[in-house]
């Protein structure tokens, strides 16, 4: 009860004699320290929004401006042509009265010359948008770089040549443009041919041209009225269509997962890593919240990726609904959630308006591990509403708590930073299998016992008994790309930054009079222990389906794939294309994401990666076609999986126009069979690759062992499989592949081998090349950076 006590700023009781007044001073402090700290940084965030708002010049720049119109008009020369004098006549009374003719002619100057230095703001944000319009510079080929282009970037480096903010290029990204209707329906047969028999291509172009000549035109019309109004006309819809309003649960079915180090845990001491991984995310928040961050850049260049996903990464919660979820974002919150045995604690992480040193929060971890007592009634489960069906989630968190002391504890869970579960179990590369034991952790991030997650959580944070850690994300508030930024800085701040004694405690000192964690109390009704159990089973059912399989494959990596002159991605998706052939001897429909972040809002496109080349390369290869002529059949399958992946990044994708188009029909109560059969059509193949970012952060010359594993997702299709893979260093690409054990055509770990084999063998085709060969033993081919 001490700490109850000094959170109470003063008490008082009534006596005879009248009130007698308690302060406490050391609360009061805490309550002075806490609001200097809000104050400051809300003073952070109007000079930050006014940089931001001036970019791509500076507030200094106004004085310059003003100067220079100044030092012309004592030249006897007037700059404005007349306006000066215009502004002047229309000066309030008042400054006529009390300024002389030159104050006034001064005050008119400044007015002039602020109104000037805005106009040129507003020009120069107008160049860099339309400078970063263009897109034909990812269609050249290099060496062949046209004149547009080379006159191009020189401008974007001149007026990008000044240090951003995270979100100073917001305002000066371009919208996402709507595809012409023709262009769409045409690349949508294209990418169905090698999928459809003659008559079935044929029923599909007779149901496409009826749709472009007719209702298509008259949807079209209204999108681009929304492409008009909005900022992006795909991502709201994107966000509540496909994530909020799905009704199913999202544990497995849209969240994801990240993990560790593969080969090396920096501590095995779970309070220790909790304590230092902690920190790593609060000091990725701060500089969110500062805009400290550099914004993302498509790879080797200075063109800026939007950064809106970083807007809602902390202290964020999708809360259910009958009919559609909702993301709820608070301001910073000063502390976690934390889950372990069964119960549920808030951990403060400020304190008098400080972070907590890891040192501390490692001190407060294993006060949680320390803790003896059970939990309470319906509290060990809980979180399995979050896994399950999401309208008995909404309809109990209505209920039963919205109100009282479940509500102050949820509120606790939902405001929180983030969620922490401090897991029992060990996880990694361990005991006898190791790289077997790989499978289980995946599955242990993806839905771990189903009810020791917040699934709801813009992210959770698993702390292993052992010291191993992951996260589980929750999808809809942004993609993975934006995710992995933060968990890379996440474990190289943790082991390159902060780092460990040498007894694995984290450094630091530790301040006697924290507070215990708070124990969140809960009051769970009988009939919400009931719906517990039942959203666990549907919970466990769907965990107990999903067949995971992690593996490195170290045969060869990038290094090598670019030395024989191909893309890295191309040459993986064509790999996962002969795979896939070889496992259900035939085609699917392919889905690769790619990222739209060139746009303001972007988010993603799918790359339909199945095309007419790429089942042309594998039915030579498997039919026994001369080596030279596959190889010629490769090269063209590889170079329209780039075409296709550029297409789907500069806004001329297929899908998201069709989804946009199928909803406006949805709104206007019309019908297209041709809509409904394109979007029903099931991916039975979903891809997708983690990007290594930040790549500064991990020094892996001095330490090799210091390879993240990347992150997966569960399948799309109940018949089919879910394929992530993450490209390491020169000579390593990690593979995650998910499947359901219900369906008798798929196996995580025969689609494993063959992805194994069909690397090995696309490989030895090329390498067979004498031009290959030669090439390989030299420096690489000069394209391989821009392929990278």
């Amino acid at each position: 009860m001490a700490e109850a006590h000094q959170a109470v700023a003063f008490q008082f009781t009534i006596t005879p004699e009248g009130i007698d007044l308690q302060l406490s001073y050391q609360a009061l402090n805490q309550i002075y320290l806490s609001g200097v700290r809000s104050w400051k940084k809300r003073v952070s965030r109007v000079r930050n929004s006014l940089i931001k708002g001036v970019y791509p010049a500076s507030p200094s720049s106004w004085l310059f401006v003003a100067i220079g119109i100044l030092a012309t008009m004592y030249m006897q020369s007037d700059p404005s042509m007349g306006l000066i004098t215009k502004i002047q006549q229309h000066l309030p009374l008042s400054l006529h009265v009390s300024l002389s003719t030159q104050g006034q002619t001064m005050v008119s100057a400044l007015v002039f010359s602020t109104l000037l230095w805005l106009s040129l703001i507003l020009a120069l944000r107008f160049c860099l948008k339309l400078l970063l319009s263009y897109h034909q510079w990812m269609f050249e080929k290099h060496g062949r770089m046209s004149n547009t282009t080379k006159v191009w970037v020189p401008l974007v480096r001149l007026l990008s040549s000044r240090k951003p903010l995270l979100y100073s290029y917001q305002s000066s990204l371009p919208h996402l443009p709507v595809p012409a209707i023709q262009d769409t329906v045409s690349r949508y047969l294209e990418s169905v041919r090698p999928l459809l028999m003659d008559p079935e291509f044929k029923r599909m172009t007779d149901l496409a041209n009826e749709f472009e000549s007719n209702l298509g035109n008259r949807l079209q019309r209204y999108l681009k009225l929304k492409a008009l109004w909005a900022t992006n006309y795909v991502s709201d819809w994107w966000e509540e269509y496909v994530y909020l309003r799905s009704r199913g649960p999202i544990m497995v079915n849209s969240n994801y997962y990240g993990m560790d180090f593969l080969y090396v845990t920096p501590t095995s001491v779970q309070a220790a890593r909790a304590g230092n991984t902690i920190t790593a995310l609060l000091l990725y928040r701060r500089k969110v919240n500062r805009e400290e961050l550099k914004p993302s850049r498509v790879p080797g260049t200075v063109i800026p990726l939007c950064a809106a996903q970083c807007e809602r990464m902390f202290n964020t919660t999708r809360t259910p609904g009958v009919e559609t979820d909702v993301l709820q974002h608070w301001l910073d919150s000063e502390f976690v959630a934390v889950y372990h045995r069964g119960r549920y604690f808030r951990l403060w992480v400020y304190r008098a308006g400080r972070l907590l040193s890891p040192r501390e929060i490692e001190y407060q971890i294993q006060r949680i591990l320390d803790d003896a007592s059970p939990p309470l009634p319906g509290e060990e489960k809980l979180g399995a509403l979050t896994a399950g069906d999401r309208i008995p989630w909404a309809q109990m968190r209505k209920q039963y708590f919205s109100s009282g002391v479940n509500k102050r504890s949820l509120d606790a869970i939902e405001r929180a930073a983030f969620f922490v579960t401090l897991d029992d179990e060990e996880q990694g590369m361990r005991g006898d299998d190791p790289e077997g034991n790989l499978d289980c952790y995946a599955k242990s991030l993806l839905h771990g016992k189903c009810y020791d997650r917040w699934f709801d959580k813009s992210f959770s944070v698993v702390i292993y008994k052992n010291g191993k850690s992951g996260l589980n994300a929750e999808h809809s508030w942004a993609d993975a790309p934006t995710v992995a930024h933060l968990w890379e800085y996440t474990l190289a701040t943790d082991a390159f930054q902060l780092g460990y004694t040498e007894d694995g405690h984290c450094k630091g000192d530790v301040e006697p009079s924290l507070p215990q964690p708070q124990r969140l109390v809960w009051n769970i009704p009988a009939e919400v222990q009931a719906q517990v159990s039942s959203s666990l089973a549907v919970a466990q059912a769907l965990a107990d389906d999903v067949d995971c399989h992690v593996f490195p494959f170290r045969e060869f990596g990038k290094g090598r794939i670019k030395k024989c002159w191909i893309s890295p991605d191309a040459f993986i998706q064509i790999s996962l294309q002969l795979a896939y052939y070889r496992d259900r001897g035939g085609f699917c429909l392919t889905y690769e994401a790619s990222m739209t972040r060139l746009f303001r809002e972007g988010r993603t496109e799918t790359v339909r990666s199945c095309s007419n080349e790429s089942c042309a390369f594998i039915k030579a290869l498997e039919s026994g076609e001369t080596e030279e002529q596959c190889r010629c059949l490769f090269q063209l399958a590889s170079e329209r999986h780039q075409n296709l992946y550029r297409m789907a990044m500069t806004g001329a994708g297929i899908d998201r126009h069709l989804f946009c188009l199928y909803v406006v029909s949805k709104y206007l109560g019309v019908e297209s069979p041709f809509l409904k059969e394109v979007l029903s059509e099931p991916w039975r193949l979903s891809t997708s690759q983690t990007p290594v970012q930040q790549m500064n952060l991990f020094d892996l010359k001095n330490y090799p062992d210091f390879i993240s594993l990347g992150g997966g997702f569960g399948p799309v299709a109940d018949d089919g499989y879910g394929v992530s893979y993450i490209i390491v260093g020169e000579d390593m690409v990690n593979f995650h592949v998910s499947s359901k054990y219900s369906c008798s055509q798929t196996d995580s770990h025969r689609f494993g081998v063959q992805i194994s084999k069909a690397m090995q063998d696309i490989m030895a085709l090329l390498s067979a090349d004498p031009k290959t060969s030669a090439s390989s033993k030299g420096t690489g081919h000069p394209q391989s950076k821009k392929l990278e």
